[in-house]
């Protein structure tokens, strides 16, 4: 039987795994001990590690999270307030399920960043629709739509984000068009999606650090009072790398 012509269709069908898996099975001598059911069970299988793999791809290319970080590479032995069984817990992606939220605070280099990315990745794997912004850059982004007639798709696209991480609130302080867009954003997720944020402030100042204190009031509510928090805390991670580094000794 000419196999060839098999494996071409099969490539031609976008059947990639089982073609792989097909051209591979033909260079190992010991398939032959296997039954047809066995040997197209290897192929079916390969086909969706491929198809899985692809799709996860797609996610995190589509999620630009700023950090290539995963929940397995989060450090526990540094002393920064960081609860594992939390962090275990927000692995399992039920959260999002649930359209909670999740709010990390602490003082720059902790590991923030780091965290949500990590979250993020899991969500991605989960296949859940996930997408990275520093809050100036989203509100910049939302300003450019405003101007080009995008401005309208852009929240529906945030709107149908399963999770949407916001990173450095706070950074900056809001303009009132600011405010208005932090509420668009939060109004339209607010128990139908889930949203993490980062930042520097504790939450207890975000009220101040938004500005008008009406729009304060209706941006937390649809944003803390669902939301776990994990309050980091001690001194920056990359500072203690740094001194790290320069201690080992070279060559």
């Amino acid at each position: 039987m000419l196999v060839q012509p098999t494996v071409e269709k099969l490539y031609s069908l976008k059947l990639t795994g089982m073609a792989k898996a097909l051209e591979e099975q033909l260079q190992m001598q010991d398939m032959e001990s296997l039954s047809f059911e066995e040997r197209f069970g290897l192929l079916v299988d390969r086909e969706m590690t491929e198809r899985q793999n692809r799709r996860l791809f797609l996610r995190l290319k589509k999620a630009k999270l700023r950090l290539n970080a995963s929940v397995e590479d989060i450090d526990y032995r540094t002393s920064r307030g960081l609860d594992k069984a939390l962090v275990l817990k927000l692995a399992s992606c039920r959260w999002i399920e649930e359209h909670l939220n999740v709010l990390i605070t602490g003082p720059t280099g902790v590991g923030k960043s780091f965290v949500a990315c990590a979250l993020g990745q899991k969500a991605c794997r989960e296949d859940y629709r996930t997408q990275y912004f520093r809050l100036p850059r989203l509100l910049q982004e939302l300003s450019i739509a405003r101007v080009d007639g995008r401005y309208g798709r852009v929240l529906t696209t945030l709107a149908r984000t399963e999770l949407l991480i916001i990173d450095d609130w706070g950074l900056q302080p809001l303009d009132e068009q600011g405010r208005h867009d932090l509420l668009e954003i939060l109004e339209d997720r607010y128990n139908a999606r889930s949203t993490i944020v980062t930042s520097q402030l504790p939450v207890s100042n975000w009220h101040e650090a938004i500005g008008d204190p009406t729009l304060a009031d209706a941006i937390l509510d649809r944003l803390v009072h669902n939301a776990y928090q994990i309050n980091l805390k001690g001194e920056s991670m990359r500072k203690r790398l740094k001194t790290l580094d320069s201690n080992r000794p070279l060559g």
